[in-house]
């Protein structure tokens, strides 16, 4: 588990991708890092050690969300992101809050299954020869009538199955059809009903799966794609099923995390009427949540004492403050990202291992084209989604995106066509590109 990583490292590794923002990657190094320091302490003293909850502030496009999506990246524990928009209060047409507990509960159980199937992986590959042996030499029905044969059939159909063996481990016959039995999975059965289900704690799905009749379907498939097929039919019946949600369930209380962004959307003023009154709502539905409950899943009760919330929000029409005080306390966490300049946007361009101009390079590489992007020309994207950003709506670096699409449009457009494959892009085609349109302020408010 890579939340072994010290927070020096957890920093290094978000430094490849982000640009910036300092305090925010330190806050969530710490926090990543005392889950491990949690688990090395003796079990009386962990149960009443509680992670320190974080609320990241700033304007849209300065790396809250990415560095979300980075750690995610980087921890190999339970995490989701989520929008606290999705959620309304119980009443209101939307989802149950406890749903992202159920959610981060699935996400455990592939982590859980994926673990399990490198550790059976050379048992269900040794099945799955052994079933093609089947399937390429069938076994002889003993006659009643022939009892000293029986003896002598055995051991040629064993040498056969020998010499067949060789062959399958040589590759020699990959492109050999076989027929096997395919299971047809029945459709997700539809109930109609008035109450949300996500408030039903039984897994319907499942129990209409046991009553209703399988189908079972004979196909003809080459051997190569035969193997994957009976390879995944040997992985899940050696998968135990318990043991699965078990440890999904653990892992989900002592390393899961939620994302939860936007969270300014649901503060509002606490006497208030219309849709603010789901805002409240949303609030006190995530208070349990958040302090820690016991939510019922489809795999167990799960105890969210001790899950990591990293909450984030822009918070332009409102502030921390404006949340439930009950809510506030349970973030004692808070760091505010502060928005991008010029130098930021230069770096953001030039320095991440998969930079913006370095992802539109190789694209039109696939076409043979030599896309490259001069110092000049850098400077002159990191200096016009600057000045947009100042002059009209900020909104971080993904107004980067918009001009570098504007810049590029023509010769992504003309590159199957071009006949000179080495295209240069200066701060005077940036200039020709964007300078009207950056000249009427009408325009470049719908067009960048």
């Amino acid at each position: 588990m890579t939340e072994s990583l010290t927070p020096r490292q957890i920093v290094a590794a978000l430094d490849k991708h982000i640009v910036g923002q300092n305090a925010a990657k330190k806050a969530v190094a710490v926090a990543i890092r005392n889950r491990w320091r949690r688990q090395q302490l003796p079990a009386e003293l962990r149960k009443d050690i509680t992670p320190k909850n974080i609320i990241l502030i700033g304007p849209t496009g300065v790396g809250k969300t990415e560095i979300a999506r980075r750690l995610a990246e980087l921890v190999q524990a339970p995490f989701i992101k989520i929008e606290a928009t999705k959620f309304t209060e119980v009443g209101y047409v939307g989802r149950d809050v406890e749903s992202m507990i159920r959610d981060l509960v699935e996400v455990a159980i592939g982590l859980v299954k994926r673990r399990q199937k490198e550790q059976i992986q050379a048992k269900a590959e040794e099945r799955v020869i052994e079933r093609l042996l089947d399937l390429l030499v069938p076994p002889v029905k003993n006659s009643p009538w022939e009892p000293d044969g029986e003896k002598e059939e055995a051991e040629k159909r064993q040498r056969t199955r020998e010499k067949f063996r060789e062959m399958l481990l040589g590759g020699e016959l990959e492109d050999r059809v076989v027929e096997l039995t395919v299971e047809q999975k029945s459709g997700p059965v539809q109930v109609f009903s008035s109450m949300s289900m996500e408030n039903m704690d039984v897994d319907l799905q499942s129990m209409f799966d046991k009553f209703l009749p399988k189908s079972n379907t004979p196909r003809q498939l080459p051997i190569q794609e035969a193997r994957k097929v009976l390879l995944e039919q040997e992985t899940e019946a050696l998968i135990d099923r318990a043991a699965v949600s078990e440890q999904a369930i653990e892992l989900v209380e002592n390393h899961g995390m939620i994302f939860l962004d936007e969270i300014d959307k649901v503060c509002g003023p606490s006497q208030s009427s219309g849709p603010d009154i789901s805002r409240q709502g949303v609030q006190r539905d995530l208070l349990p949540i958040v302090e820690g409950t016991t939510v019922n899943t489809k795999h167990g009760a799960v105890k969210t004492d001790h899950v990591l919330f990293i909450a984030a929000g822009a918070f332009h029409t409102s502030k921390p403050s404006d949340l439930m005080p009950e809510l506030q306390g349970r973030f004692p966490i808070r760091v505010e990202l502060t928005d991008l300049s010029r130098d930021d946007f230069l770096r953001i361009l030039t320095e991440p291992q998969h930079a913006l101009t370095k992802q539109y390079s190789e694209l039109l590489r696939t076409e043979g084209i030599e896309l490259e992007f001069t110092a000049d020309g850098t400077e002159a994207l990191a200096d016009v989604a600057y000045e947009l950003n100042r002059t009209t709506q900020n909104i971080g670096a993904r107004r980067l995106h918009t001009i570098l699409e504007r810049v590029v449009e023509d010769i992504s457009f003309e590159g199957p066509d071009l006949i000179e494959k080495k295209v240069l892009v200066d701060g005077k085609i940036v200039r020709e590109k964007i300078g009207a349109i950056i000249k009427k302020d009408d325009l470049s408010k719908y067009i960048l």
